[in-house]
């Protein structure tokens, strides 16, 4: 089933782990167009993370709230450079793990641990919906958050149930280096040479849309996604689509919302939708 994707060329949103689905793109014969959305930056106030490491270690949360996979290795960086990892990692352990969505999952296998729960929606409001149905009172929550979101309503979920909720921001963004890469692809896709967009989070719409806006070309991103299949791998970012008035054109089947089912979708969808010359 290799190069099920030659020929066509796919442009997808960089973030924290498109590295990986940009190489199992092209393993099935994609040419990949990476487009970096943001850089990403260890906070700048260590002192704080490396205090609520500490805290962790201590005195094991009884629960512990993973938002992203990147959020953990930041963690899990910071106490390897402060030589108290395996300290982090039993402490890490002794807690009820709670993940939003797989990507956290994933961090955690490779540090040798599970998820008990992995939220069925990845957003903030599948998390409070989750921590609703169990009993917090009384507990110590570990909070891992992300930057360019306001997480005082699942905070305020989370206290309202009895709980201390502690929290830590391991890594910021810089949104505006990045910015030029957008523009440059929406170019890209006006121009017709863009088969699909592949979207694997609901933060990379919104990334899209704000910045063609503030750049003054959000009508060249409708033209342009006007021309281009447009992928989500799943619900969180087809709604989020569907909230900017966009269209899902290709999604994973039977509800398996990870890369390599969407892969599978898309080169159905394109062979389908937009045969290959000679093909």
């Amino acid at each position: 089933m290799a190069e099920r994707l030659n020929g066509y060329r796919i442009l997808i949103l960089e973030t924290r782990e498109e590295a990986q689905f940009s190489r199992l793109l092209a393993e099935q014969g994609a040419d990949v167009l990476q487009c970096p959305m943001f850089e990403i930056h260890d906070a700048p106030d260590s002192a704080s993370i490396e205090a609520w490491i500490g805290r962790c270690i201590a005195n094991p949360f009884d629960d512990l709230v993973l938002m992203t996979g990147e959020g953990l290795r930041r963690l899990i960086k910071v106490a390897r450079n402060a030589r108290i990892e395996a300290d982090f990692v039993r402490a890490i352990g002794k807690a009820r793990k709670f993940a939003r969505g797989p990507k956290p999952g994933r961090a955690l296998r490779e540090i040798g641990l599970e998820a008990e729960v992995t939220t069925e929606k990845p957003t903030s409001e599948g998390i409070a919906e989750m921590l609703s149905r169990v009993d917090l009172k009384s507990h110590r929550v570990g909070l891992q958050l992300y930057p360019d979101k306001d997480h005082s309503a699942l905070i305020g979920a989370i206290a309202a149930q009895g709980a201390a909720v502690d929290t830590v921001l391991p890594y910021v963004y810089d949104a505006k280096t990045a910015d030029a890469n957008i523009v440059a692809a929406i170019d890209e896709m006006v121009e017709g040479r863009i088969d699909a967009i592949a979207l694997t989070n609901l933060g990379q719409v919104r990334r899209l849309v704000e910045t063609a806006r503030a750049k003054g070309c959000e009508a060249r991103l409708r033209e342009g996604l006007d021309k281009t299949l447009i992928a989500s791998v799943g619900p969180a970012v087809s709604e989020e689509l569907k909230s900017h008035g966009l269209r899902t054109d290709i999604y994973p089947a039977n509800d398996a919302f990870f890369m390599k089912p969407l892969i599978s979708a898309m080169a159905t969808v394109l062979a389908e939708k937009r045969p290959r010359a000679g093909g």
